[in-house]
């Protein structure tokens, strides 16, 4: 269901998640999808909470980390459909789940700064600095993600912040 349901979202956007279209495309019943998912926005949520990757295997290492946690926002801003349901949620004026979805994406960054010890304001200007040239990059200038301009930020950032 969640599958069809991503699928429309994609193809026709937030105004098609409705019971009766993923009736249509699904053949589940509308009570069923009612029951499960009142609301265009209860579906998106659930698209949500299926979305999280896990983090990847810590090396201890900040600069090593970081690099591999932005080849994995760039793979998963190239591989999968974070830029268009991120328009979707845009479009569907679902401000809340907006900020939930992009929270996902950045959580891995805060998390290996958090256990580089880097305080909290350093560590959202940091991730701030990592991530938002290249969430620009996908949403808002439909290009790749400029993987090779965030391990730049990576080294100017880990520099600085591993500095006596």
């Amino acid at each position: 269901m969640l599958t069809a349901a991503l699928q429309l979202l994609l193809t026709e956007g937030p105004a098609a998640l409705t019971a009766q279209r993923l009736f249509q495309v699904t053949g589940v019943s509308r009570s069923t999808v009612y029951r499960h998912w009142p609301t265009p926005g209860a579906v998106l949520a659930a698209l949500i909470e299926v979305a999280p990757l896990p983090p990847g295997e810590p090396t201890g290492d900040l600069a090593t980390d970081l690099h591999t946690e932005v080849d994995r926002l760039c793979d998963r801003l190239r591989d999968r459909p974070v830029g268009a349901f991120l328009r979707a949620l845009v479009v569907a004026d679902a401000t809340e789940l907006r900020h939930r979805y992009v929270t996902d994406l950045l959580t891995p960054f805060h998390t290996v700064l958090r256990n580089a010890g880097i305080a909290d304001g350093e560590r959202e200007d940091a991730v701030a600095m990592i991530a938002s040239p290249l969430l620009i990059d996908t949403l808002l200038l439909d290009r790749p993600a400029a993987r090779d301009r965030a391990h730049r930020i990576v080294d100017t950032l880990t520099e600085a912040l591993i500095q006596p």
